[in-house]
């Protein structure tokens, strides 16, 4: 019995290493899960081998990844994407899968089956990876980030027809109409009950849990609500990951939703990291030394491939070309979701061993070589005048006939809900500025309200220019994302260099880079959070407001001077 618990230890080890490495790289955990699979694994050092009941419970990773999409999906959310999620995100998917599938089965001589199946599993690109990496380099909200999560969100949303697809190809006889229609027909119906019952019981149960104040209570019925769908709708021949995302989807519509999140995390990263070292389990490296030149092909052909689809939606939806590189870049790689459509493939017996081996070693491939060209495409040079034409010039002209009449005004770059806060006071003391944002309809509820913000990325000279930067007091950049807030900085000073920066920061950390790119002052919202909790703390515990307030100060006059000093240094 205790012999059993080596290979555990092993690859726990191994997981706290090869984890806490990706990390110190800024890398993305899923790939040290990956390489854990591929070095102990039956293939490799053969420490670890792939039982059925390890299958079963990396399965549930993926039952509790779907869970979460559902928890972050709303009608909302929806609503405001539908452009980029049913327009971008469907138009990318159908292209790449539509193309794919012709290269497999004319190029390559398969079968039309396996041609639908690699498409659909090629199309995918993986939330896992582009999320985390997004998140941590503050590009969620850029416009490539929010056209690569419109992409995304559709891909997760197609996984559910994928999975109810796959099966009914694998049908014997000539019946694929019929057996489409069949699984159709029992989804909705099976949806829809559960969608009826959980709308009108779901909240009621959670409310009455809620009462006992027990959180080990509610992540046990958490625990029951994913395992209890999944098992029906598994019982009702559709897919464990089905249910679960419908119970994710009811959940989110109640007041539980981010406690339940919180709660069912460390389920779904520990299982979810399972089934990346399972699916690591499953290339044979022996397999990749023996055919390098066609998995080379292979990989190249997949990468390239969905980049350049994406890059020609973006030409026809007259995308500037830096953009479109960052977002093809991001989504050029095969997704988790692609990983588990090519297994179960394999399993009904749609594709060859060997094409399911070529497949998933380029598939895993382009995930492990995707963080490195996300990185490399976030720092490309941005030039509007030359990337987006005559639409360039029409947003130029637009800028330029609201801040022609400005002089000693505040160029605001960025005007999201830090920026709108600084709006109303610098209106408040009737000093004038110009806004700078890049999204939409955050510039419509700026203009309704009389707001002088406009359409431009500030990281483009022409932009700044015609803002009036050449007669501004002072710029501050208010957005998180410091790529784009260095080439400000670097731009402005190249065309002001007395002129004061302001920029606002996540974090200490980056402190230095933006100081040395040449910004006047950096505020840390981490520093600034902290101070004040700590002050009104201070005063919840009878310290006069004027005395805390000092100590606020003390240490923020303090902490700057450090600041600026590290940064001097580095």
């Amino acid at each position: 019995m205790y012999q059993n618990l080596v290979p555990l230890l092993l690859m726990l080890t191994a997981a706290v290493a090869v984890v806490a490495l990706a990390g110190r790289l800024k890398l993305p955990s899923m790939l040290g899960y990956l390489v854990i699979g591929i070095a102990l694994g039956p293939h490799g050092f053969s420490v670890l081998s792939q039982t059925e009941t390890t299958a079963e419970f990396a399965e549930f990773g993926i039952v509790f990844l779907m869970f979460s999409i559902g928890l972050e999906f709303s009608l909302k959310r929806l609503k405001a994407m539908r452009q980029l999620v049913f327009g971008f995100g469907s138009s990318q998917m159908v292209l790449t899968a539509v193309i794919t599938g012709l290269v497999t089965w004319l190029a390559y001589g398969q079968g039309w089956k396996s041609g639908i199946v690699i498409g659909l599993a090629v199309a995918m690109s993986s939330t896992a990876i582009v999320a985390r990496m997004l998140s941590d380099n503050f590009e969620l909200h850029s416009r490539s980030g929010r056209q690569t999560m419109g992409v995304l969100l559709f891909q997760d949303l197609a996984v559910v027809p994928c999975l109810i697809l796959l099966p009914a190809l694998a049908a014997p006889g000539d019946g694929l109409l019929y057996a489409l229609g069949v699984a159709a027909v029992q989804a909705v119906v099976v949806l829809a009950l559960l969608v009826w019952v959980g709308q009108r019981y779901l909240g009621w149960i959670l409310g009455k849990v809620a009462q006992h104040r027990s959180g080990e209570l509610l992540v046990l019925s958490t625990l029951w609500i994913v395992v209890g769908l999944s098992y029906l709708t598994a019982q009702s021949g559709l897919s464990l990951a089905l249910g679960a995302f419908v119970g994710g989807m009811l959940i989110s519509e109640t007041i539980y939703r981010h406690q339940v999140e919180a709660d069912i995390r460390p389920f779904r990263d520990i299982l979810l990291g399972l089934f990346f070292v399972t699916i690591g389990m499953m290339l044979d490296l022996r397999f990749v030394l023996d055919n390098l030149a066609a998995l080379g092909l292979a990989v190249l052909l997949l990468i390239g491939g969905k980049a350049s689809v994406v890059l020609l939606m973006a030409y026809v939806s007259r995308v500037p070309a830096a953009i479109a590189l960052r977002t093809a870049a991001q989504l050029a790689q095969a997704g988790e979701f692609g990983l588990v459509l090519v297994e179960l493939a394999h399993q009904l017996r749609l594709i060859t061993l060997d094409v399911f081996q070529i497949t998933l070693s380029a598939m895993l491939i382009s995930m492990f070589i995707a963080p490195f060209l996300i990185k490399r495409a976030a720092r490309l040079p941005v030039d509007l005048g030359r990337s987006d034409g005559p639409r360039s010039v029409a947003i130029l002209r637009d800028v330029a006939v609201h801040g022609s009449a400005l002089s000693d005004h505040v160029v605001l770059c960025g005007y999201g809900r830090v920026g709108e806060r600084i709006g109303e006071l610098l209106a408040l003391e009737n000093m004038p500025f110009i806004g700078l944002d890049a999204d939409p309809q955050c510039i419509a509820k700026a203009r309704s309200k009389g707001v002088n913000v406009v359409f431009g990325n500030a990281d483009h000279r022409e932009v700044l220019l015609a803002a009036g930067l050449a007669r501004a007091r002072v710029v501050v950049i208010t957005y998180p994302d410091v790529h784009s807030a260095q080439r400000v900085v670097r731009l402005v000073r190249s065309e002001r260099p007395g002129v004061p920066v302001i920029v606002r920061t996540s974090d200490d950390k980056d402190v230095a880079r933006l100081k040395s790119a040449g910004a006047s002052e950096v505020i840390p919202e981490v520093l600034e959070s902290g101070l004040m909790i700590a002050a009104e703390t201070l005063f919840a515990m009878g310290v006069p407001m004027e005395r805390a307030m000092h100590h606020v100060r003390s240490v923020r006059s303090a902490r700057y001077a450090s600041l600026n000093r590290q940064a001097g240094a580095e």
